[in-house]
């Protein structure tokens, strides 16, 4: 990949959920959705490193809707316990922290009608996505996922098969099934959730079996090299990006024409990462007036 920067130093912790906003700024939040914007525009936090607040920052110029549609918490991971031979979600000092805190760093977001998932992504012990043994280990891991996403109040799941290490621990090397089961099991207990697709890794190239398509089952799914502008034709134009822009790496003017070829093309999504707590409102607007035709502002 052109950028490797998404490293993690992981220890364990326990989260606790908080409670949803009240009424009030629910109907603010449903006032701003119901007024959608495309292409959606999604953006990576590394929390690790900085705010998910950031992503609240930035509204269209004599619009006042978000610039970003979907922050992802980058990044929860899937560990391996070597004891009971089952993957597990696990959750870094930095993404506890959120997670303990979502009223606080997840509630502003959707108040404002921002959609906030929680990224899966592999920790080199050998658990990954595409090597679960059977159906019900897939959905086991699919209710652990399923049960952060209500307990935290979250919008959703995105699956990020980097960093695994298939086969360390005496693991299994990826197959056609696991995937499947996984996203069939999660889509089942979240319904009206979002799932999405880091398209990238051994998952990626699994996405069909006993007759269910993947591609047909996510909400989206985004190309993973930022700097480059590729298309998946297994997936829908509506719910892909073949643009993948990073702010700290990719520059504005390519990100403006990677913006401009994302409505030319007819795509409905727009993905960017590494989104820091600088002011990118100069940098956003080169892409945001591709996009929509408007400047965005930045409130700090």
């Amino acid at each position: 990949m052109s950028e490797l920067i998404r490293r993690r130093t992981l220890l364990t912790a326990v989260a606790a959920g908080t409670a949803v906003a009240a009424t009030g700024t629910a109907a603010s939040a449903q006032a701003c959705q119901a007024a959608v914007k495309k292409p959606t525009t999604v953006a990576y936090i590394e929390v690790n490193d900085h705010s998910m607040l950031s992503a609240g920052k930035y509204t269209l110029a004599n619009d006042g809707r978000p610039v970003i549609d979907i922050a992802v918490i980058f990044a929860a991971n899937i560990n391996y316990d070597t004891a009971t031979q089952k993957a597990y979600l696990f959750f870094n000092p930095q993404v506890t922290n959120v997670l303990n805190n979502v009223a606080t760093q997840v509630r502003p977001l959707q108040q404002k009608g921002i959609k906030v998932l929680l990224s899966i992504l592999g920790n080199h012990q050998g658990a990954g996505f595409a090597n679960f043994p059977n159906q019900a280990a897939a959905a086991d891991f699919a209710q652990q996922l399923a049960d952060a996403v209500t307990r935290y109040g979250l919008d959703g799941i995105d699956f990020d098969d980097e960093y695994v290490e298939y086969g360390n621990n005496g693991t299994g090397q990826p197959n056609d099934y696991s995937f499947v089961y996984l996203v069939q099991a999660l889509r089942q207990k979240l319904p009206n959730k979002i799932i999405s697709l880091y398209d990238i890794g051994p998952a990626s190239t699994k996405l069909e079996y006993g007759g269910v398509n993947l591609a047909n089952v996510f909400d989206y799914a985004w190309q993973p090299y930022y700097g480059s502008y590729s298309a998946n034709p297994a997936f829908a134009k509506s719910k892909y990006s073949p643009a993948a822009v990073s702010y700290t790496a990719t520059s504005q003017s390519t990100a403006a024409d990677f913006a401009r070829r994302t409505v030319a093309d007819g795509y409905g999504v727009f993905l960017t990462y590494n989104l820091t707590e600088a002011n990118t409102a100069t940098y956003m607007s080169a892409f945001t007036q591709k996009l929509y035709g408007k400047k965005t502002v930045y409130t700090p």
